[in-house]
């Protein structure tokens, strides 16, 4: 894929509930194709496919429609290549592309397979999961009275979906909790309101991006005029929170890192097996703006956005797109990463239609921040980590990372650098000391430890600039 994104074809992250998936969009398959076409078929084992498909036709203990066992044969396939890949049916492929709009219908909660059950990855803010206490780790083993071993993914997810207002009953394992929880939620449409922020005190700014979506980039801008506007003079600091962000549109990803890098600064590059799976996607118009009527939003924003000292916040719930933000200020030294380290979403997966509004969601490709660092399977490591606080009787989330899934592609550990380009030392991990706690309200919690942190280092950052 050469120049802009197209509108529909590169996913940044894996299954959503209501099929919230992450995208981005360019089509690359037919070059692959094309060059494997004339490769000689595995007679053997087509012969081995053909036996078992006949034994399942004829002794099978009821009767079961070609479509049936087509359709489980190409599920087979995908789903045992990486945790991904997957066949999109009519309605999956539907849900996905209305998902990347911001609004679908579900619980909201972004899940996985693991060892035959459903895993949390983390809730969607301000859903019904979310506001039902679901944590990152949760194990789902029930779904109303039907155990969920056994089940596909897209099974799971498909009787987990339903009409807003009905309901369904999850049963739940939680590590450290001795017996299983019973949570009933009311399924809704959900609308991801993808920016929340607030002037956190005069001269500190809080942006918190929830997803990419299609409008985050611009939804960011607006953010930032607001917080200067509202600030009255340039900010002293800003504190950019992703954590548990799933990722998102590649594009808004760019975006987002194009607000506060300087122009045509290196953002991400991929690196596949077909010439359109390699790209380079720079903080330049062309790769952020989908139309070539769309106002750069970006061009219009405060020159000290370039320059104000930044805090990234992240965690194990910062996955695929949200890596590439943070992968990127980090190795351009434009911000501080502070917090967990993040979940290793490093594969790009493409669209590609099959007619009939069917659909294959394929891995194609691996990310590389600008350095060279592959984020599959290791992720983003912070400058600071600062781990959340324990509150004692309450029982934490356990994070997951993409190496804890099932057939996860490994990170072989060899970086690819930049021709020509010197690679980017960056600072050694530390522990932070606790701070003083910091009172907040609006969107932030005064509990929140690691946001009482970050501010407590932008105005320490501050004071050593007064000094100087």
């Amino acid at each position: 894929m050469r120049g802009k994104l197209k509108p529909l074809g590169l996913i940044v992250f894996g299954a959503l509930l209501g099929i919230m998936i992450s995208l981005n969009y360019p089509a690359i398959a037919d070059k692959a194709s094309q060059k494997n076409a004339s490769a000689p078929l595995p007679l053997n084992e087509l012969q081995t496919f053909t036996e078992v498909y006949g034994k399942i036709k004829s002794d099978y203990v009821e009767p079961i429609s070609d479509k049936k066992l087509i359709t489980s044969a190409i599920n087979g396939m995908l789903s045992g290549l990486d945790p991904h890949s997957a066949y999109l049916d009519a309605a999956a492929y539907k849900e996905l592309r209305i998902g990347t709009q911001g609004e679908f219908g579900g619980l909201g909660i972004e899940v996985t397979m693991e060892n035959g059950f459903i895993k949390v990855v983390a809730p969607i803010e301000d859903t019904p999961a979310y506001r039902a206490g679901l944590k990152s780790g949760d194990l789902i083993i029930k779904l109303d009275d039907t155990p969920v071993k056994g089940m596909t993914l897209n099974n799971a997810v498909k009787r987990m979906r339903g009409k807003p207002h009905t309901k369904i009953t999850l049963t739940i394992l939680r590590k450290g909790d001795p017996k299983p929880l019973v949570v009933t939620l009311a399924r809704s449409v959900i609308k991801i309101r993808s920016i929340k922020y607030q002037l956190l005190e005069p001269g500190y700014g809080y942006v918190r991006i929830i997803q990419f979506q299609e409008r985050t980039g611009k939804n960011l801008a607006r953010a930032i005029e607001s917080l200067y506007k509202k600030n009255k003079k340039p900010l002293k600091g800003l504190i950019v929170d992703l954590r548990n962000d799933p990722g998102g549109l590649l594009n808004a990803a760019v975006g987002v890192a194009a607000a506060f890098l300087p122009a045509n600064s290196l953002v991400v590059y991929t690196d596949g097996r077909v010439a359109d799976a390699k790209m380079r996607l720079t903080a330049n118009k062309e790769f952020y703006l989908t139309g070539p009527r769309q106002r750069d939003y970006i061009k219009h924003l405060p020159k000290a956005v370039k320059t104000v000292p930044m805090i990234v916040l992240v965690n194990g719930g910062t996955a695929s797109a949200s890596e590439i933000v943070s992968g990127a200020l980090q190795d351009h030294h434009r911000a501080i990463i502070m917090g967990t380290q993040t979940f290793g979403k490093g594969s790009v997966q493409t669209v590609l239609p099959l007619g009939k509004n069917t659909a294959i969601k394929l891995t194609t490709a691996l990310y590389y921040t600008p350095s060279g660092r592959s984020i599959q399977a290791k992720g983003i490591t912070p400058d600071i980590v600062v781990d959340e606080a324990k509150i004692s009787g309450i029982v934490q989330g356990v994070e997951i990372h993409e190496a804890d899934l099932e057939h996860h592609l490994p990170n072989n550990g060899k970086n690819r650098r930049q021709r020509g380009k010197r690679p980017i030392t960056l600072p050694t991990p530390q522990k932070l000391t606790p701070g003083k706690k910091i009172p907040m309200k609006g969107i932030v919690s005064p509990a929140d430890y690691q946001l009482n942190q970050a501010l407590n280092l932008l105005k320490g950052l501050q004071i050593l600039k007064a000094e100087r």
